[in-house]
């Protein structure tokens, strides 16, 4: 097969460009609506700083994918020999001209288009490297595995933190605002929710030398935290919401999608199965794009509208 079927099969397994694209979108779209909302902005910023801001939080997060083919290599190699990498789909050399080409087309539209963002967009860069040789104590720091969870999910809310500088370093002149503090905790507990939604497996589908939380906590125990996960981040959205102003309605709907979230994981713990581990995940994915939307997005909309 040539490079593009083979890349197409490998986003497929890997990093899937139409689920991804959706959740990254209204990430950013988000972002940058609670930022203006907390201003008190009306309006949207233009639809090609929005594009570019698009364009480089869905490859910031595809580095991070190519970045942990690297660094898991020897695992997957000794473990997971059917993932695209080890199987011989894709080479490291393949992936590592990706993940330069990629770097450098941020680079040169950032720096054409968007200078002032070039700062921003170096912090993430940085911690991505950091998280790239974990931080420079691997085998510490894989023996830490809750340590090792928080240190790399701080990469969203920094990615976070860039998006929201569409709105508050690019367009204008009064700065960030403490506001968008909630959105990144959200956007770091919500990292943590996708997190341990996909490592639940029932005791048949574990793997050997496979990291799940189903394996270190128990079956059962692994979806109550999960629980305990999504309700935090519910919590926290609504805080976020009454912050900005979204007044009760903000309470009902991220009640509403909460709800409906936790029926898969409550049906688990009655029943295990692997098609119901496999739900749990689906909704940690459904849960991330509503709330998303309800946060920044959904109001923004109302606003412009209105």
């Amino acid at each position: 097969m040539n490079l593009l079927a083979r890349l197409n099969i490998y986003q497929r397994e890997r990093f899937p460009i139409a689920a991804n694209g959706i959740i990254i979108t209204a990430f950013t779209f988000s972002a940058i609506s609670y930022s203006r909302i907390c201003r008190g902005n009306t309006g949207f910023i233009s639809l090609m700083d929005f594009i570019i801001g698009v364009f480089a939080s869905f490859t910031l997060f595809l580095l991070v994918r190519i970045f942990d083919e690297f660094k898991d290599r020897v695992e997957d190699a000794k473990y997971r020999s059917y993932l695209p990498v080890p199987r011989g789909l894709i080479s490291f050399r393949e992936l590592k001209w990706i993940g330069w080409v990629v770097a450098i087309l941020q680079v040169a539209i950032i720096g054409i288009f968007q200078t002032k963002m070039l700062l921003l967009y170096s912090v993430v860069l940085v911690y991505l490297f950091l998280m790239a040789v974990e931080f420079f104590v691997p085998k510490w720091l894989k023996q830490k595995q809750l340590l090792y969870i928080i240190s790399h999910m701080m990469i969203i809310p920094l990615i976070d933190l860039y998006s929201s500088g569409l709105d508050w370093l690019l367009g204008s002149s009064s700065g960030f605002h403490i506001g968008i503090l909630w959105f990144m905790i959200v956007s770091f507990a919500n990292g943590l929710v996708i997190e341990f939604g996909r490592k639940i497996r029932i005791p048949e589908k574990e793997e050997i030398g496979v990291v799940t939380y189903s394996k270190m906590y128990g079956t059962k125990k692994s979806v109550v935290i999960w629980l305990v996960l999504l309700s935090t981040t519910m919590l926290l959205a609504v805080g976020a919401g009454l912050f900005a102003g979204y007044g009760l309605y903000s309470i009902l709907v991220f009640a509403f999608f909460y709800a409906i979230c936790t029926i898969p994981a409550l049906s688990f713990i009655s029943t295990p199965t692997h098609k119901k581990s496999k739900f749990i995940e689906y909704a940690s994915g459904i849960w991330t794009a509503l709330m998303y939307l309800s946060l920044g997005a959904i109001p923004m909309l109302k606003n412009i509208i209105e």
